[in-house]
């Protein structure tokens, strides 16, 4: 279909009539092409996964989903919190 329409605009172009239009059978070959192309694009693809917690849940552990590693604090703030307030100020 692009070869096609690439040699129609070049025989408008040296008749001396750019504003043509394209004939029907190159959209038709460019719309049948573009559904061709779709149609064998979703078959080839692979199945789709499910995006459940249930099929999330097949391939972990409930061990490893609760341990809240994101959570983590390595940097403690209890001496602030529980530090004697009349300590230092003699």
């Amino acid at each position: 279909a692009a070869y096609s329409t690439y040699e129609h605009l070049s025989l408008l172009k040296a008749l001396g009539k750019p504003e043509g239009s394209l004939p029907l059978d190159i959209v038709y070959e460019s719309v049948l092409a573009l559904i061709l192309g779709l149609f064998g694009a979703s078959l080839n693809s692979p199945p789709l996964n499910d995006i459940t917690w249930a099929s999330e849940m097949k391939k972990r552990t409930i061990d490893g989903m609760d341990s809240r590693l994101g959570f983590a604090q390595y940097k403690s703030r209890g001496k602030l919190l529980f530090a004697n307030p009349h300590q230092g100020k003699e």
